[in-house]
């Protein structure tokens, strides 16, 4: 498959301050991509330098052939995480002129506007103020708005924010048809379930610089299975098992305590468990976790992406 971004070697300093550092990585055309990392990772700006809205200090972006996404940017749709649509506009209205801003002409946009929204369960919602929307209908109206002009490569920068279940269910649906339809996509998102159900591939930030490239799969391979355990238990003769990595205590009540037990790369859990039987620990109960991208996120970058957003709602709530 032929790849369309490619980033290599890109830094990116502010001052004395280096926000992406010797970053490199690609995506293939045709691609779900899950772009990853906690606030202050380097993503925004490397969005920026991708889209060809700031230069990058050194290293080399190439995009659909081209070496400046500013080159193709009729062939680029970008949804950015800051929201905004004329609160005047109608949805037919304001998906038409940022289709024509890209070279749709505006009776084949106000067609596709139409057919899209009432794809998207907004066909009711066409002539009603963009003031008038819910938040959800609103971010569906500005998704539409980014992909009117069928561009090749799509951009969505926290794309899931803000939207209930049923909401987030429905862009979920759309990111797909999208990949299915021929483009290639690249969406940030702290929300690790989306791009477990969604990526072919992901790249995960930390600190400017890359942790991980590669499949769902591959980056779960990085965090160790582990055993969930349950009864009156010594931390220490846990510990002592064979196949066991790591034990943590998660909650301990009267005479039973509950212990997270890491587990050994390619260490079946069943040894370690007939270990602990033979030995006579009093375990109660039991239960194998296999590692998610949740977890493959934390061991790799250090640091829970949910909490690092509930700090940043939580920041902006407080500004």
């Amino acid at each position: 498959m032929a790849t369309v971004l490619k980033l290599a070697n890109v830094s990116k300093s502010y001052g004395s301050f280096e926000a992406v550092k010797n970053l490199s990585f690609e995506v293939e055309r045709g691609a779900i991509c899950g772009f990853l990392g906690p606030n202050g990772a380097g993503k925004t700006s490397t969005i920026r330098m991708i889209l060809g809205l700031q230069a990058a200090t050194s290293g080399s972006i190439e995009i659909l052939g081209a070496n400046d996404g500013r080159k193709v940017r009729d062939q680029i749709g970008f949804l950015p995480e800051e929201r905004g649509l004329y609160k005047k506009m109608t949805p037919v209205e304001a998906i038409t002129y940022l289709g024509t801003l890209k070279g749709l002409p505006a009776s084949e946009g106000r067609k596709r506007a139409r057919d899209m929204l009432e794809q998207m369960g907004l066909g009711h919602a066409a002539k009603k103020k963009m003031k008038d929307l819910s938040k959800g209908m609103a971010q569906k109206v500005q998704l539409i708005a980014s992909v009117v002009h069928q561009p090749e490569f799509v951009i969505l920068d926290e794309p899931f924010s803000g939207l209930d279940p049923m909401n987030q269910q429905g862009l979920e649906a759309m990111i797909r048809a999208l990949a299915d339809n021929g483009a290639t996509v690249l969406f940030s998102t702290h929300v690790m379930q989306h791009a477990e159900r969604l990526c072919d591939k992901v790249v995960l930030l930390a600190r400017g610089q890359k942790a991980f490239e590669g499949t769902v799969d591959q980056a779960r391979q990085t965090s160790p299975r582990y055993l969930e355990i349950e009864g009156a238990l010594d931390v220490g003769q846990v510990r002592a098992l064979p196949g066991v990595a790591d034990v943590s205590e998660l909650s301990r009540q009267d005479d039973a305590v509950a212990l997270r037990v890491a587990l050994a790369p390619r260490v079946q859990a069943q040894e370690t468990l007939r270990a602990a039987f033979v030995g006579g620990l009093d375990v109660r109960r039991f239960e194998l976790h296999e590692p998610t991208l949740h977890d493959a996120f934390i061991a790799l970058t250090g640091t829970n992406p949910e909490d690092d957003q509930r700090h940043k709602i939580e920041g902006e709530a407080k500004a």
